[in-house]
């Protein structure tokens, strides 16, 4: 396996979706900065350089695993790129541990070490493989949203006026009699689905996200809501939003061949950005 070159595309990959190098890869950065200086006098050995650069590759991955696995990020404030990057870090955090631990197999095969040595490297790997499941889970909801967008776009059915009754077409928009703002008057549906069903509004993207900017669409003043128009908590939400002449649309299946989850969209059609010359 050429180590080196796996090091190169990692940090490569990795330095132009930070923010900033957490304190874990500046110290990375340092001690492989320390140690190239030392082995260009021959004071260290290739090898151990070799292992500053895996061990700076590693520190990189763990902090975009730390930023868009577990950190604080909501998914409509991740982009594309950002969720390509965390699948790529938690395979190779799998893959790195998966490594280590056949070179420990290795040792116990040869009877160096003991059996019981290597549940600490399968626990390091049983870890990781749960990383990678989680950071594509984060990548399928993504995926998931970003075709409810482009489904929004899609969409050009005619208007229902009045409430909706009997068999539900594909795309469900409702005019409504009021501009909806977001600040204003998203905090009653808040609080009146609340004491309804008494848990939170199940909400996929309120307002302009990082997502919606990246794929240049004006989602100002509009929310979605992850909820099937047809399920009890759907028929609801319409229903109110019928009373209070709330604009929406309501997504029941995909748009176009995309494969996008049901869902219903509070507010106007969100167009396209405008961009000035």
């Amino acid at each position: 396996m050429d180590f080196r070159r796996i090091v190169v595309i990692g940090l490569a990959c990795c330095s132009s979706l930070l923010a900033a190098d957490s304190p874990a890869v500046e110290k990375a950065q340092a001690r492989l900065a320390n140690l190239m200086g030392l082995s260009a006098v021959g004071a260290v050995s290739a090898r151990q350089v070799e292992q500053a650069e895996i061990a700076l590759a590693q520190a990189k991955d763990d902090q975009v695993i730390d930023e868009t696995v577990y950190g604080e990020l909501a998914i409509d404030e991740l982009t594309e790129a950002q969720a390509s990057a965390m699948k790529t870090s938690a395979q190779r955090r799998l893959d790195r541990e998966r490594a280590k631990l056949t070179d420990a197999a290795k040792l116990v095969r040869a009877g160096v070490s003991p059996r019981s040595s290597l549940i600490p490297f399968e626990d390091d790997v049983d870890r990781a493989r749960r990383i990678l499941s989680a950071a594509e889970e984060r990548a399928r909801s993504l995926i998931e949203l970003i075709s409810q967008i482009r489904a929004e776009e899609a969409a050009s059915v005619p208007p229902v006026e009045g409430p909706t009754q009997g068999p539900m077409p594909v795309v469900t928009r409702f005019v409504g009699g009021m501009k909806f703002a977001l600040a204003s008057d998203f905090k009653k549906i808040v609080l009146a689905y609340e004491k309804q069903f008494d848990r939170k509004l199940p909400i996929s993207a309120k307002g302009q996200t990082a997502l919606h900017r990246t794929l240049g669409f004006d989602h100002r003043d509009r929310v979605d809501i992850g909820v099937n128009p047809d399920d009890p908590e759907g028929r609801w939400l319409i229903s109110y939003l019928e009373k209070t002449q709330i604009p929406f649309f309501a997504f029941r299946a995909s748009i176009r061949g995309q494969a996008t989850a049901p869902h219903i969209h509070i507010g106007p059609p969100s167009l396209r950005l405008r961009t000035l010359d």
